[in-house]
């Protein structure tokens, strides 16, 4: 696929809707990105300043960090992909149903692989169907729009790689479209950054546009637990990949053998906790900003936090942002949620 970088909002926003009129298959690079050694250097010294010390969970994603993701998904404790998966294999028809004919944006697309049955669906039903993925990964980006082109060589794809917020100026000018936001990615969020990113989608999104949200509901800790403690150690390489990426990228020099994964339920704040802990005392360096961070021994760097959710609570707090729920579909055991809302102010 092509690729095309720009600086501004504006011409992001100006090349995509030339994009959409001329019926191009494109990824465009929001500026956001156009300097990702600096932003990553940036965000690891934000994140080693704060007390609790924490870092941007949006920085595993790099070329090996979305190969190991994967991998993550095919892992027997990791019921989340399967599930989310079979919900969409059998409501997608539906859902497109109930939409009608819409242009499709994804949050944080990855592989795409999951989306393959609503794009399906909607190509089932309707003629131009278009579909833009949104992803910090290039790579993903590239790889998925050019599946989905050769499988589906009628359906558009027009790719954003960029952040969240540098998609949410688009959504004004797509209209009837579906916003998806799949994988309980929601549960990466704070409950202060959750509130900040409905606040920006419900500010774009025109009323009578839908949103399809996946979520990952309260259940038995032991299930929680090994899906992010999986026995072959794929989730344990993929957030030590985080440092491995450092090292690589900020010449942390970080001695990966003496840093180890850990993951727990947190049921106080109904949410999973995966740290890198460090079983030796070491110190960080950034090389480009001339930073260095010591790290006592026992100490553990927050990575990612994933929330659970009840469906009961997830709807309510959608209302308040303007969002309806019209379909609630969920897998035999209850695991997990898939709602399709509409905004309705």
């Amino acid at each position: 696929m092509q690729y095309e970088a720009y600086s501004s909002h504006d011409g992001l926003r100006e090349t995509f809707d030339a994009a959409l009129q001329e019926q191009q298959n494109i990824v465009l690079q929001a500026g956001s990105l156009q300097n990702p050694a600096r932003s990553f250097a940036e965000s690891v010294c934000e994140g080693l300043q704060k007390q609790q010390r924490q870092l941007e969970c949006r920085f595993l994603y790099d070329a090996k960090g979305s190969e190991l993701y994967e991998k993550i998904c095919s892992q027997p404790e990791y019921y989340l992909t399967r599930t989310e998966t079979a919900i969409l294999q059998r409501y997608a028809g539906e859902i497109s149903r109930e939409t009608g004919s819409c242009h499709l944006i994804e949050l944080g697309s990855g592989s795409s692989v999951k989306t393959d049955y609503l794009i399906s669906a909607y190509q089932a039903h309707y003629t131009n169907v278009c579909y833009t993925p949104i992803d910090i990964s290039a790579t993903a980006l590239k790889l998925a729009g050019r599946a989905i082109i050769a499988k589906r060589p009628d359906v558009q794809v027009v790719g954003i790689h960029g952040t969240y917020n540098d998609s949410f100026q688009l959504l004004s000018c797509t209209s009837p479209a579906m916003v998806v936001f799949l994988g309980s990615t929601l549960g990466n969020f704070t409950e202060e950054e959750e509130h900040g990113f409905w606040q920006d989608i419900s500010w774009h999104m025109q009323t009578g546009d839908y949103l399809l949200l996946g979520v990952d509901l309260v259940k038995d800790i032991s299930i929680l637990e090994a899906a992010y403690n999986d026995a072959a150690g794929v989730t344990a390489a993929f957030t030590k990949n985080y440092f491995a990426r450092m090292n690589r990228e900020l010449g942390s020099a970080l001695d990966l053998d003496h840093i180890r994964h850990v993951a727990f339920f947190n049921s106080g704040k109904s949410r999973m906790e995966i740290y890198l802990e460090f079983t030796e005392a070491q110190a960080i360096h950034i090389e480009s900003l001339q930073k260095t961070f010591a790290v006592a021994q026992g100490e553990m760097l927050q990575i990612e936090i994933s929330r659970k959710f009840h469906l009961p609570a997830v709807k309510a707090n959608l209302r308040s942002y303007g969002f309806e729920p019209v379909k609630t579909c969920t897998d035999d055991k209850g695991w997990f949620g898939l709602i399709l809302f509409q905004k309705s102010s």
